[in-house]
């Protein structure tokens, strides 16, 4: 989810795997800064044994853009 921040620049989340977000000062950066987060949350995931929702459930969540 990426939706325009109301002090500038956009935030993202991503609501399949909790806790993950991030922000940046364009779309373009956003989206690159929640690719790392997920990958960030998925190596943290692993390393703790915790469950990672399988490649069906995250793909089903694509970018929305709140307007």
């Amino acid at each position: 989810m990426l939706e325009p921040d109301g002090s500038g620049g956009f935030v993202v989340w991503v609501p399949v795997l909790p806790g993950c977000a991030s922000q940046g000062e364009s779309e373009e950066e956003a989206l690159a800064n929640i690719r790392e987060a997920i990958q960030s949350w998925i190596e943290s995931a692993e390393k703790h044994g915790e469950p990672i929702p399988d490649e069906g459930a995250l793909s089903e969540w694509t970018v929305a853009i709140a307007v």
